[in-house]
Order: C-alpha cells, then sequence, then structure tokens
C-alpha cells in the first residue's frame, strides 16, 4: 500500500519521477556518499572519480540531441542535475560546467563541425572542457566583456587576446586543472574597408592546455584555490596573450566569419542576435535554482528529524523533557520553510517541463522562449535566496550540532552561498522579470537599454492582461469559488490567497510604470530608472510569488491521494499565508488588509503549524532524500564513539597531538 509521503514525493518528483527514481538508486552507492573536506586536492580528486563513473553510465547522454550521440531529453538532463546536489554540490557544478555550460555551447552555438568534432567526446569525458564568460571586469554585464576575438584572414584564424587586466577570465569552473579547451566569449572583430569592426560577443574554442597539463602557448592559467564552499570544484583564472586558433573554431550558428574576413548573421539586430545566443544557454540557470532548491530540502530533512528526536526542557506538569518540534517557535522556524520548498519544487518542475518542450520542439516560439527566459530568471532568484534562507535557518535550528562538520549542515550552507552569484546576480535577474512585465512581452524589449525602457514605461497605461501559468483554467476555478467576506476561515480559501497575489502583483506593475511615468518628466531617464529600482524589485518578487503559487495549486490537482492532497493543501496554505505575512506591511499600507485581518494571517500560520506537527516526518520524506544522501552523524547517536572506547581514545590522543603541535 502506497503511504502518504510515497503519495507526496511522486506529486512532488513530477513529470520526470522515473529519472529521479534512478537516479536516487545510483546515488545510492558508497562513491556517491556525502563527504566534507576543505582539502582541494582531495575534494577534486573525489569529485574527478564520480564524474568518471556517471560518464561510464551513460548519466550525460540525455542532455544532447540524438543526431549528435545523446538521447535528448532535456528534462531528465536537468533531473539529473538536480539530484546530484543531494550528493555533493562540487559534483553537481562540475557536471554542469562539464555537460551544462560546455557542452551546451557547443551544441547550440555550434553547427556540424563542431557537433561531429566534439560532442560525444564531450558527453564521454575524453574531452575536458570549460566556459569561460565571466571575466574580473564584467560579469553580470556580459555584452561588455573586454576579451577581443580578432580574425587575421591572412591566416585564417581568430587571435585571443585579453586586452586589459580586467579582461582576464575569472572563477573559471575547470580552468585551473581538468579543462583542456575552453569556450571562450569574445568581441568578435572583422576588418572592413581598413577599419576594425566589432560584431559584438560571439564564442570561440580555444585549447588552453596540453595533454600533460601545460599551459599551450599565449595562455596562462591559475587557480583560484580556497574559495568560501565547493572544493571539488577547480576554478581557475585565464589569460590570452595573442592566442591564435583556426577560423572554424567560432561557434557560428549565430554568426560566422568567411575566410576572407567576411561577417554574416541570420540575426541582423546585434543585441537580438546577443540575446538570442544567450537565451539557448538558459539550461543552466534552471539547473542552478533546481539545484539550489534540492540543497534547501536536505538541511530542512536533516533539521526536521533532528528536531524529532532532540529534547530541550521539561514541561511544568511533566517530568520528561519536551521535544523541540513540539514547540510552536521551532514549527515556525522549519515548516514555513518546507512548505516553501514544496511550492518552489512544483514551480520548478513546470519550469522543466517548458523548457524541454521548447528545446525538443521543431520551431519553438519566439515569445514562448522569452516567457521561458523570464521564469527561469525568475526561478533561479527564487530558489537560490530560499535555499541560503533554509540552510542558514536548519543549521541554526540543531544549535551547536548544526555547526559540526559531519552533519552536513555548514557544507550546505558554504557550497550554496554563490548560487546567488554565478548564472546571474539575483537582483539583476529580479529585474529582468520586472523588465519583462513592464513591456508586456514586446517584440523589441530585449534591446532596450535602461534608458530607452523608461521611454517605453512613459506611454505605458499600466493595463495588460495577466498571463497566468499552464494551470489556467485550474486557478480559474479556485478564483470563481474564492470568498470575499472579511472572516478569518477566507484566508484559507485558496482563491482568495490567489486573488490576494494576483492583486498585489497587478497594483505593483501599474505603480511602477506611473512612478516612471512622472520620474521620466523631471530627471533623467537613467536616474528615473534608478530612483525607481526597489519598487521594480518588489514587483517582481510579487510576480514570481504567483506563479509559485499557482504551481503549488496544480500540483495539489495532480495528487492522486485524498489525504496527502489533504496535506499539500495544508502547506499550501501555510506558504501563501507566510508570503502575506513577510509583505503584511505593503497589504495593509495600500489597504488590502485590515489590521484585524493581518493578525488573523499570523494566527492562520499557527494553527497550520499546529496542524502538520503531526506530519513533520512525512512532510520531509516526502522530499524522497536518499538515507545515505541526508546522513548526518547526530541523527545516529548510537553510531558516534561512547566515552571510553578505543574508537574515542584514538579520537581523543589525535586531537591532542594536533593541539600540542
Amino acid at each position: 500500500m502506497t503511504t502518504i509521503a510515497e503519495h507526496l514525493r511522486n506529486s512532488l518528483d513530477g513529470r520526470w519521477r522515473d529519472v529521479k527514481n534512478q537516479m536516487r538508486e545510483q546515488l545510492a552507492l558508497e562513491i556517491f556518499r556525502p563527504h566534507y573536506t576543505p582539502n582541494t586536492v582531495i575534494a577534486r580528486a573525489k569529485v574527478a572519480e564520480q564524474m568518471s563513473i556517471m560518464a561510464a553510465g551513460g548519466a550525460a547522454e540525455d542532455g544532447f540531441r540524438k543526431e549528435h550521440g545523446g538521447n535528448g531529453n532535456v528534462g531528465a538532463a536537468v533531473a539529473m542535475i538536480e539530484m546530484l546536489a543531494m550528493s555533493d554540490l562540487s559534483l553537481m557544478v562540475k557536471a554542469g560546467v562539464q555537460w551544462g555550460l560546455f557542452g551546451g555551447a557547443v551544441e547550440n552555438l555550434g553547427t556540424e563541425r563542431h557537433h561531429e568534432k566534439y560532442v560525444k567526446k564531450i558527453i564521454n569525458l575524453e574531452l575536458r572542457g570549460c566556459f569561460a564568460m565571466t571575466e574580473t571586469g564584467h560579469g553580470s554585464d556580459v555584452q561588455s566583456l573586454e576579451t577581443t576575438a580578432t580574425y587575421d584572414p591572412e591566416t585564417e584564424e581568430f587571435v585571443i587576446h585579453s586586452e586589459t587586466p580586467s579582461a582576464r577570465k575569472d572563477y573559471i569552473g575547470g580552468a585551473a586543472e581538468s579543462a583542456t579547451i575552453a569556450a571562450v566569449f569574445a568581441q568578435l572583430i572583422t576588418t572592413e574597408n581598413g577599419e576594425k569592426v566589432n560584431h559584438g560577443v560571439h564564442c570561440v574554442l580555444v585549447p588552453i592546455r596540453d595533454a600533460d597539463g601545460n599551459d599551450l602557448p599565449g595562455v596562462t592559467t591559475s587557480d583560484c584555490q580556497y574559495k568560501g564552499g565547493l572544493p571539488g570544484v577547480d576554478n581557475g583564472r585565464i589569460v590570452f596573450d595573442h592566442v591564435r586558433v583556426p577560423r572554424v573554431n567560432l561557434l557560428n550558428k549565430y554568426g560566422d566569419v568567411e575566410p576572407d574576413g567576411t561577417y554574416t548573421s541570420p540575426i541582423e539586430n546585434p543585441n537580438r542576435r546577443f540575446f538570442t545566443m544567450i537565451g539557448t544557454l538558459i539550461r543552466g540557470r534552471i539547473t542552478v535554482g533546481g539545484s539550489a532548491g534540492a540543497a534547501a530540502r536536505v538541511a530542512l530533512d536533516i533539521a526536521t528529524r533532528y528536531a524529532l528526536q532532540r529534547k530541550q526542557f521539561s514541561a511544568p506538569d511533566d517530568d520528561g523533557e519536551v521535544l523541540i518540534m513540539d514547540y510552536l517557535v521551532h514549527q515556525r522556524r522549519l515548516f514555513p520553510l518546507i512548505a516553501k520548498s514544496y511550492a518552489l519544487q512544483f514551480a520548478q518542475n513546470e519550469l522543466v517541463s517548458k523548457c524541454h518542450d521548447l528545446q525538443t520542439a521543431d520551431s519553438p516560439d519566439a515569445e514562448e522562449q522569452r516567457e521561458l527566459e523570464s521564469r527561469a530568471a525568475g526561478l533561479k532568484a527564487a530558489n537560490t535566496w530560499h535555499a541560503s534562507t533554509a540552510i542558514q535557518e536548519a543549521r541554526e535550528a540543531c544549535g551547536g550540532a548544526g555547526y559540526m562538520a559531519d552533519n552536513r549542515l555548514i557544507a550546505l550552507r558554504a557550497d550554496t552561498d554563490v548560487f546567488t552569484t554565478f548564472e546571474g546576480d539575483n537582483h539583476v535577474l529580479t529585474q529582468l522579470v520586472a523588465k519583462e512585465l513592464l513591456t508586456a512581452y514586446a517584440d523589441d524589449i530585449k534591446s532596450m537599454s535602461p534608458v530607452e525602457w523608461v521611454r517605453f514605461a512613459a506611454n505605458f497605461a499600466g493595463e495588460r492582461v495577466l498571463k497566468r501559468t499552464a494551470a489556467e483554467t485550474i486557478i480559474q476555478t479556485v478564483i470563481d469559488a474564492r470568498q470575499d467576506n472579511e472572516e478569518e476561515g477566507s484566508l484559507f480559501n485558496r482563491g482568495t490567497q490567489v486573488k490576494m497575489f494576483e492583486d498585489r502583483e497587478e497594483y505593483m506593475i501599474a505603480s511602477v510604470a506611473r512612478r516612471l511615468q512622472a520620474k521620466s518628466k523631471e530627471m533623467s531617464a537613467f536616474d528615473a530608472f534608478n530612483s525607481v529600482q526597489d519598487h521594480v524589485l518588489h514587483a517582481a518578487r510579487a510576480h514570481i510569488d504567483r506563479v509559485v503559487l499557482e504551481a503549488f495549486v496544480a500540483g495539489i490537482d495532480s495528487c492522486e491521494d485524498d489525504e496527502a492532497r489533504e496535506v499539500l493543501g495544508l502547506l499550501c496554505d501555510l506558504y501563501a499565508l507566510s508570503v502575506i505575512e513577510d509583505d503584511k506591511a505593503w497589504y495593509v499600507e495600500h489597504r488590502f488588509l485590515s489590521t484585524e485581518r493581518a493578525k488573523a494571517v499570523t494566527r492562520g500560520i499557527n494553527d497550520r503549524c499546529r496542524l502538520l506537527r503531526p506530519y513533520a516526518e512525512t512532510i520531509v520524506d516526502g522530499f524522497g532524500i536518499p538515507e545515505q544522501l541526508r546522513y548526518a552523524d547526530m541523527l545516529h547517536p548510537e553510531k558516534l564513539p561512547q566515552p571510553g572506547s578505543d574508537e574515542a581514545d584514538e579520537t581523543g590522543a589525535s586531537d591532542s597531538a594536533l593541539l600540542n603541535g
């Protein structure tokens, strides 16, 4: 008989649940047992071994098209990376760089000549590469990268050069040791009528070291060494000094150079060409968000199980001590974060499904592609910010035990810290979401500078059709059944919750447009844009919250078990009310909530926490984290060395030796 937890897990796993179940079996192997070591040599060697095992098992084939030697199952490839995050985030990043970023660049930006020569070697690790985009001086602003790729028609070669100290490629995963070739993003320059012409950022394949690991002539690599986390990833720096590569090394799907130096492109507008190129690499952003979400679930799973066995203080009328999970304050620390993890995973499932359908379509719709990019940006920010918050709270909820390396939480916290930064800074990504909303998916939004954006908004009426997710029919049904009275119970009505999220989003977007309109009349366009950035970010977050809630509602609808659906309903209430509580000031200030009803929100959260208490273990079982991957010493005190044992004596002796030098 299927348990409630199994029904929850099946719902949460979504469309690729079979792939995730297969990954659970593979990750049960001893080689994938989570390990903690700040020693980069040991950590990198471990990840290299794991990568080889994965490649031998065909793990990377899903991410590449059938005609190139893969299986063409985009959704499965993303699901695999997400599951790796439960084992070791260094492994997840290394796999993501090799097969997602580097391999994705070759497949999506290259043409047949690159596919035939490189893809199979990338899949089986015969060719190990890196993704050399970020520079010391430019990260988020990729269009302003300073590395140049200047074409020399006399030799039919590109000359790759780091023009300034800030043009150094920085923080590049794989650049320190393992990669032998780099996908280098650089300004492509040709000569026309004796004048140099910059055609914008393109990607060129540049070999960086030989088979013995030595830098090739003109290439200087260095090791970033210790970072805040991810010790198994060999991040490095690359400097190019007039390095020559053949003309055919240009990944030329969106821009090519003929032997005589003539530049051609199927996309005439340089801005649109750039954003089309970058848009094809969206899968990396999606996997980062999903992996952060997976790491958050591991941390919350561990903290919840600890709270179900750890006791602290005795009740006045009882001789025994109280489980810390029985305290409302502890439930309030963990349950809303668990609820948000469910919500975000349902939204992530929809995102992955949309990505799969678009990237496997014969002729994907351009508007759908833009919407995918906006959704990926928003959910990447939401998932990674949630991971930072949830893992930190889980660590604190476990007290001193949570600070011990053997209990996994400090490694999870350290490893996910940078996730809010790479694959797009979260604040920049959130602004991208708002930009899409403000311009109502206009065809030319991608080419708008902040100044042009302000001019557009100055003529924007603030009215637009709210675009719902794939769950439109379900959402409309719950909206129609909503309760609009002031009774406390109506806060638990799903239609009322959705309408509160929709109203906030619509009001904020219209408000930002009006502010831009007013500001643009009294100051420069850039100053106008700059002066409303806080409102822009708030509006975008409101949109993301609404999208996530809609996904949760659809996830509940897809659950096949009544009792599991009831538990999901409690979690959805908790997510919705927690978002409203977090933004309570806005709701009250703008009279969407009375002060009395605002108090009812807090009471509602407490009520849902109490109702969820009997299901505490069940809801984290629903995360489906294999036992080995959620292992923490503090959850198994019977296995720890006991005072007086030989093992304890040896540990004590070694500690004394270390302390005494």
